[in-house]
């Protein structure tokens, strides 16, 4: 047992094979719920965390794109694309509890980013269960870096943290999962399209607590929510934010159309 909350996310984010990652996370999430522990605490997060040797990482436009329509190979790869991405999101959101202390911020975001971390451990173990289960595992297939790479670019601010990986990264997740859910059970996949509903339904979850501290961090700072946002995202995320959006999802997690529509055109400057 860790004394320390920010002592139970190193020992996540020092650790580099997927099982213990995930075994770490659901007990530390377990610990502070029955609140063994307590102490928030204070610690230097690593500027990455421990990786596995697979999958080996490359360039995002070096990994191929997934066809769920090509059989149950496409199907393998979807699956393993989407188990990295959850992997990286136990990593990130451990890494917002350690890194930014120094913000001086209520028990309640420690509670929020927990529990977000111990459903990111859940998605991604239901996520390697059913790779194994069609033949595969995860680190069989190349991936890639992008998700830390964003992780860097704002690691020095938490407000263009939130900004960027709940309410850009995440929330693109809100737009298309629900078409990769159809097309699972078009393809007779059932399973896979159930563990990406159950996903969906809490990473509403996430968006919404991510755009929550956002606000609640904007106020503590006195700058204008939306024009804040709008700005943090040109600085740090790069390309135009690509429609189509699941609108009635993004407003399930409180995301304002106002805020990302003017970020979708071709020239970013002109939102």
């Amino acid at each position: 047992m860790q004394f320390s909350l920010t002592g139970a996310a190193l020992a996540v984010l020092d650790v580099p094979e997927a099982e213990r990652k995930v075994a770490r996370t659901r007990a530390a999430a377990a610990d502070w719920r029955a609140l063994r522990i307590s102490a928030i605490g204070e610690a230097r997060p690593p500027t990455r965390p421990a990786r596995p040797v697979k999958p080996v990482l490359l360039p995002p436009n070096r990994v191929k794109k997934r066809n769920v329509n090509a059989g149950p190979e496409g199907r393998i790869a979807l699956l393993h694309a989407l188990a990295h991405i959850e992997f990286n999101a136990i990593d990130l959101a451990w890494d917002i509890i350690v890194r930014f202390t120094y913000e001086d911020l209520p028990r309640d975001f420690y509670d929020d980013w927990v529990k977000v971390a111990d459903e990111e451990a859940k998605h991604f173990a239901l996520l390697s269960e059913r790779l194994m289960a069609l033949g595969s595992a995860y680190g069989a297939l190349p991936a890639h870096d992008g998700l830390w790479q964003i992780a860097e670019k704002t690691a020095d601010d938490l407000l263009a943290r939130l900004a960027v990986v709940p309410m850009v990264l995440e929330a693109r997740g809100l737009d298309v999962t629900p078409a990769m859910v159809r097309k699972l059970r078009d393809a007779g996949d059932d399973a896979s399209a159930d563990i990406l509903q159950t996903i969906y339904e809490e990473e509403i979850g996430h968006v919404t607590i991510g755009r929550r501290w956002f606000h609640w961090l904007c106020e503590r700072r006195d700058v204008a929510p939306r024009a804040t946002w709008q700005a943090l995202v040109r600085e740090h995320f790069r390309g135009p934010l690509k429609p189509p959006f699941n609108e009635p999802g993004r407003q399930r997690a409180g995301l304002a159309a106002d805020y990302y529509l003017p970020l979708a055109s071709r020239d970013r400057r002109s939102g």
